[in-house]
């Protein structure tokens, strides 16, 4: 294995606020960052051209936008208008503690196609900006989900079978909202070209109500520092 296929990476670019730390993260350590998004079918679909602005700002050796169409499953108020968002706080469970921003196999789904990308490129580095803290309930926002995951993708790859084995990086896991933003503030991440909002307008404008919102502003103020989200 060379040198060169360990400094590659396969990044999750969602234009979010811990993607864009993340990707920062990546660059620190010297890694050649290959970006992915994805346009889902998500209500805040305007979150694409976020991750544009920070992959270009970033300076990242590629950047591509795959489209998929998950979101017509339903099931999912992210993907689904007929569900609504909840706001201010509302109880986001189900009854079982999962929330209803849940989109139904996700990030399986995404780390499949970056698992792909990863073995063209041969980058045996996966960056996934999951947390644990912030966003429990989501079930593959987990550390059993990225361990499973990864076991998975080392025995399902040609790079894996040939001891050439894939990482899954999640940088941000254990981390809370406000130690996510001071550690990108130290990399110099620019979190007015991020968004992190649910019901983000066509204008690019956050609702400032919902749960991502909340978290987000909160994230901030704990940091003691300006929020430069621009809120509709």
């Amino acid at each position: 294995m060379s040198k060169r296929n360990l400094d590659k990476a396969v990044v999750l670019l969602s234009g979010g606020l811990d993607s864009a730390t993340m990707l920062a993260i990546a660059i620190n350590q010297g890694l050649d960052c290959h970006c992915i998004s994805f346009d889902y079918g998500q209500r805040h679909v305007a979150e694409i051209r976020f991750a544009g602005r920070i992959a270009q700002a970033l300076g990242v050796k590629s950047h591509e936008i795959v489209h998929l169409d998950i979101g017509n499953m339903g099931g999912s108020a992210l993907t689904d208008e007929s569900i609504d968002v909840p706001e201010n706080g509302e109880d986001l469970g189900d009854g079982h503690g999962i929330p209803v921003t849940y989109v139904p196999a996700r990030n399986t789904i995404f780390l499949s196609y970056a698992l792909g990308y990863a073995e063209v490129l041969e980058a045996h580095n996966i960056f996934i900006g999951v947390n644990s803290v912030d966003y429990s309930g989501y079930p593959d926002c987990r550390p059993e989900f990225i361990e499973a995951f990864e076991n998975m993708a080392n025995l399902a790859t040609r790079i894996g079978v040939e001891g050439r084995p894939v990482r899954i990086q999640t940088p941000l896991i254990d981390l809370t909202k406000d130690e996510i933003i001071r550690t990108g503030l130290s990399l110099n991440v620019d979190y007015g070209s991020t968004v992190s909002c649910y019901q983000l307008d066509s204008d690019g404008l956050a609702c400032g109500v919902c749960d991502s919102c909340r978290i987000r502003k909160a994230g901030f103020a704990k940091a003691g520092a300006p929020d430069p989200t621009l809120y509709a």
